[in-house]
């Protein structure tokens, strides 16, 4: 499983990697900066194996350990609580997220924006599959108002930059304008969350990136003004 890497503290990384989506070539540079160990990845890499597999009320730090093979005292060293160990989680996703999204560069054509915008998500979940759990946040939003606020930030972060491609495309005439782009950038997320669902219900078994661009076909048909 491909991880990108991130900045400790000093220089920051950068990951270079060739995709082949759809039969088009994807190329990404990536730089993440954020004040994390390898330990501590490990362990947030662990909590969402544990997430995805047992819910929020499996993860514990003792069942966390057992996962690792660590004692507890030696979790215990690296983060303070759970909730802690949750939030560096969703902070380093956010940090990945943020800069696969800012790297994405407009084509002019919104059509090929909108679907790269799901093809770069849907990449990165299947080289990180047990953070998709973060993707419905199962359970998540109960556990404390701090991690309500990175789940919130991350819903944010994904909406937002998908509105302004669909605020684009009905600007220039290429998507339906009787509906709202907030409204449009909900529903399109919805479906997504729905397939990156089926692809856990299934053990991650089937191709999601092809699966996403599917998906991505049928729903720029829907938003498209004039319907081929």
């Amino acid at each position: 499983m491909f991880t990108p890497l991130f900045q400790l503290k000093i220089k920051p990384v950068i990951v270079n990697k060739i995709y082949l989506c759809n039969h088009v070539l994807f190329y990404r540079q990536i730089i993440i900066t954020m004040e994390i160990t390898p330990r501590q990845l490990e362990i947030i890499e662990a909590t969402g194996k544990i997430l995805t597999a047992s819910g929020a009320n499996g993860l514990t730090i003792k069942n966390l350990a057992k996962e690792m093979q660590f004692s507890e005292g030696a979790i215990y060293r690296h983060f303070s609580s759970k909730e802690e160990i949750i939030i560096m989680m969703l902070k380093y996703l956010k940090t990945n997220i943020s800069k696969i999204l800012s790297n994405l560069t407009k084509t002019g054509d919104v059509e090929k924006d909108f679907i790269l915008f799901f093809t770069r998500l849907s990449l990165y979940f299947k080289e990180n599959p047990y953070f998709v759990v973060t993707v419905f946040s199962e359970g998540l939003m109960d556990e404390s108002d701090k991690i309500n606020n990175e789940i919130s930030g991350l819903m944010t972060l994904t909406s937002s930059h998908l509105e302004q491609i669909l605020q684009e495309g009905q600007k220039q005439g290429t998507f339906i304008q009787s509906v709202a782009s907030s409204d449009l950038t909900m529903i399109s997320l919805a479906t997504f969350k729905l397939h990156m669902f089926n692809w856990k219900f299934n053990k991650f078994k089937f191709n999601l990136t092809e699966n996403i661009g599917k998906m991505s076909a049928s729903l720029l048909a829907l938003l498209r003004r004039n319907p081929d």
